[in-house]
């Protein structure tokens, strides 16, 4: 199941993110501080789930909400919010469900839990497939842009890249490009054991590793060979990094 979230508060969006994360498998594809942002992305992008703060610039949820409740196929809303008035009008436009703010870890399990088997029993049954592909790059080089130029770019080259909304920024040792992905997409064109999405903003090759720096909340920086920045762990994805790394 795709989702966005549309939060203003980095702190809110940085928690309900980790709760999404940790407790279902819903993937989140984008999030939005502005909600007219919002509605333009869901009028060329379709999604299963919008977490919507009311109280966000632009346009605000709820009014978001009453325009994708107008969609042909729209997606479950969940309403996050520090405001209990507006649940009756939540209830008007059919909203999924409403969350109050401050988040609450159990509550927001179950209303994943209720997506997820949502889902489950208003999709049939697909066919039996061939195995995917998807995560097998069909050669060692990927097309990287720069302007104009296209670069084909040999995958091991890659060190790190982040996500930056429906574009992905790629850095090798001394340059930077760009691919007209989201990071999840770009993902899936690189080979899983040389690449580890250690964040929601950030993946890393892992064979470019030189330091990994204990952080707080028993979470860790990656410093990559030759590369000033500094890139997180989040706590979502500490225990498979640890498992990785052998710490």
């Amino acid at each position: 199941m795709k989702a966005i979230i549309v939060e203003d508060e980095p702190l809110a969006l940085e928690e309900l993110l980790y709760i999404i994360e940790k407790h279902s498998q819903l993937q989140v594809v984008a999030t939005f501080q502005d909600g007219l942002d919002a509605f333009k992305y869901l009028q060329q992008q379709q999604v299963d789930v919008a977490f919507l703060d009311i109280n966000v610039p632009s346009i605000d949820g709820m009014l978001l909400a009453r325009n994708i409740h107008q969609f042909a196929k729209k997606p479950h809303i969940v309403f996050t919010t520090a405001y209990k008035d507006f649940a009756a009008e939540a209830f008007e436009i059919e909203a999924f469900d409403y969350i109050l703010k401050p988040f609450n870890e159990s509550r927001i399990q179950g209303v994943l839990q209720k997506l997820e088997a949502t889902t489950k029993t208003s999709t049939p049954a697909a066919p039996a497939s061939p195995p995917s592909t998807a995560n097998t790059p069909l050669s060692n080089t990927v097309n990287l842009y720069k302007g104009e130029r296209i670069c084909v770019t040999s995958i091991s080259a890659i060190y790190y890249m982040a996500a930056a909304e429906k574009q992905t920024r790629v850095f090798t040792a001394d340059d930077e490009f760009v691919v007209p992905l989201t990071i999840s997409e770009f993902i899936e064109k690189l080979p899983d054991a040389q690449f580890f999405r250690c964040h929601r903003s950030y993946c890393i090759n892992l064979s470019k590793i030189q330091e990994i720096i204990p952080w707080y909340n028993s979470t860790y920086l990656v410093k990559l060979e030759g590369i000033e920045q500094q890139l997180p762990v989040s706590r979502s994805r500490i225990r498979e990094f640890r498992e990785l790394m052998r710490l």
